[in-house]
């Protein structure tokens, strides 16, 4: 990007959006932009910074006019604007970060969300499965595709016992569900989030509340699904209403249920891999977006994971051949041992 031409004329454009917040400043020096003045100010200015640099990569100029668009259009009526001419951008953030697809399959995952109602996401940790879902959950309610979003997770100890919970309801579950209010808090002003929340129009739930509900015209997400168990997956695909978007993810490595209690997303994987008008996107180590550690962590336990199953399968076919072996024995023993001689009946007469 040509920063002359992104400023304009003697930083004409970057005047302009100043003369527009008074008390504030933008001080353009090199590469960056760095802006002054009250937070809520902040905010908004970088806001409409960044539906300009997207504008820009879109057209390639910027004029006196675009500018004064931007400014005098409300935050949701410029981050539409530029969403519909960028449509790799998934959204704007609350404080005004562009939010987009950043691997292969992560656009992978975008794609397919639009073109099926139905979408299962499987990948290890940091791949983005969670952040991605709810940012297109997010812009399906902004662009009014859906009248709500309704995010779910089943309620389970990550391998170790929490016991008894103090609080209401809602505050034994909350720390389930962080993660999904801190990707939220990320892309949603704080007030807006909550009239949301307070009107239902996002609402976030433990699994459980699902059940004999229809969900319909709304963008529904259950996280975490290979903590469901079959018939808690069932349950949830079943609610599925005529006009609904439906998002499934989860992570084989991470299953937290009981010992020997079956993955309902294991399970509904292989029974629905036949059914028509369903997505299926597999993230890697590759996709790994938090710290560069995350993915090298990732990819050791792969490695031992993959040693592990290979070990196993040698130890078993050890003992398998020891146990023919032990057979084949067993059968030579018979084979060689004499067969008993036949004893006389005793008569009267020996008795005597």
């Amino acid at each position: 990007m040509s920063l002359v031409d992104f400023l304009g004329a003697d930083n004409q454009n970057i005047r302009q959006l100043a003369a527009a917040f008074p008390g504030s400043k933008i001080i353009s020096r090199g590469n960056e932009i760095k802006i002054q003045g009250r937070t809520e100010v902040i905010a908004r200015i970088n806001d409409i910074l960044s539906s300009l640099i997207e504008h820009y990569h879109q057209y390639g100029s910027i004029s006196d006019r675009d500018v004064n668009q931007y400014l005098s259009a409300t935050s949701e009526e410029a981050e539409g604007r530029v969403l519909a001419a960028s449509p790799d951008v998934i959204l704007f953030g609350a404080k005004g970060g562009v939010i987009k697809a950043k691997t292969p399959n992560q656009q992978k995952l975008v794609d397919t969300v639009m073109k099926h109602d139905l979408t299962f996401t499987l990948g290890p940790a940091g791949t983005g499965k969670t952040y991605i879902s709810v940012a297109l959950a997010v812009r399906a309610l902004k662009n009014k595709e859906v009248k709500k979003i309704i995010i779910s997770r089943p309620v389970v100890e990550a391998g170790e016992s929490l016991g008894f919970l103090p609080g209401d309801m809602k505050e034994k579950v909350d720390p389930y569900l962080r993660p999904i209010y801190d990707a939220l808090e990320d892309m949603i002003p704080a007030e807006k989030l909550k009239f949301y929340q307070e009107n239902k129009i996002i609402e976030i739930a433990p699994l459980a509340y699902m059940r004999g509900r229809t969900l319909n015209n709304a963008f529904v997400l259950l996280d975490e699904a290979q903590n469901t168990t079959p018939s808690q997956i069932k349950m949830f695909l079943t609610r599925m209403g005529p006009t609904a978007k439906v998002m499934v993810n989860g992570d084989r490595s991470q299953i937290d249920l009981p010992t020997r209690q079956k993955s309902g997303l294991v399970q509904a994987m292989d029974i629905l891999k036949n059914v028509q008008g369903i997505g299926y996107v597999e993230m890697t180590s590759e996709d790994v977006v938090r710290h560069r550690l995350v993915k090298e962590i990732v990819e050791a336990y792969d490695q031992y994971d993959t040693e592990e199953m290979t070990r196993q399968a040698q130890q078993n076919n050890a003992n398998g051949q020891r146990r023919d072996e032990r057979h084949e024995r067993r059968l030579r023993e018979q084979q060689a041992e004499p067969a008993p001689e036949s004893e006389l009946p005793v008569n009267h007469e020996q008795a005597i």
